[in-house]
């Protein structure tokens, strides 16, 4: 599997990609070399470094619920609901009534200093990507960063359709690796170890 991360994307997105080439090319597929394995990108650098506009395509914010923005006061960096919901001191009106399933993402502030946990396309409330600081589920704007997607990018539909187009991708300097990877066994050229133009 590749893990993104370690590969300059602000992300950690562990996925399968298989790479099929013909027998006859008599060619055999050398997989990049992980260029940031142990010096990640983190996901405060991918949405920060370089402010976004206000009138940037897909930055509309996301209108969260008192109750989303109060749970997520009570949520420090880098945790999730279940870290802190079976506290004696977390209001009951703010829980969540969930006994079984519970998963690792459900209202998770991101940890500024890592890469973000991995972006999805869909799911339910508590799944949009939370910030590490700021009360509030990241705009479709901050997700495409994390996914490497540039500003002028402009993706159409409906808030909820653009999130399924952003979390559905796979990262753009990901591809970019990938892709020279396959060129260079394509050409014969050895593979060389390239930093992402990140």
């Amino acid at each position: 599997p590749f893990k993104f991360e370690n590969y300059g994307i602000p992300q950690r997105r562990h996925r399968m990609v298989i790479v099929g080439l013909i027998k006859d090319l008599g060619l055999v597929f050398e997989p990049p070399a992980e260029t940031h394995k142990g010096n990640h990108v983190s996901c405060e650098f991918a949405i920060e470094d370089t402010k976004i506009k206000k009138e940037a395509f897909n930055n509309e914010p996301t209108n969260n619920t008192d109750n989303v923005v109060e749970r997520l006061g009570l949520i420090p960096e880098g945790k999730n609901i279940w870290d802190v919901q079976d506290k004696d001191d977390f209001p009951e009106r703010l829980r969540l009534n969930v006994k079984k399933a519970r998963l690792s993402q459900i209202y998770k502030r991101l940890d500024r200093e890592l890469p973000a946990y991995t972006v999805t396309g869909s799911g339910g409330g508590g799944t949009h990507v939370y910030h590490w600081s700021k009360n509030r589920a990241l705009t479709n704007r901050e997700r495409a960063r994390l996914q490497t997607f540039p500003d002028d990018w402009r993706f159409f539909g409906g808030k909820g359709d653009v999130r399924k187009q952003i979390g559905m991708a796979v990262p753009v300097l990901g591809s970019e690796v990938i892709f020279t990877a396959l060129l260079n066994t394509l050409s014969g050229i050895p593979y060389e170890t390239k930093t992402p133009s990140y």
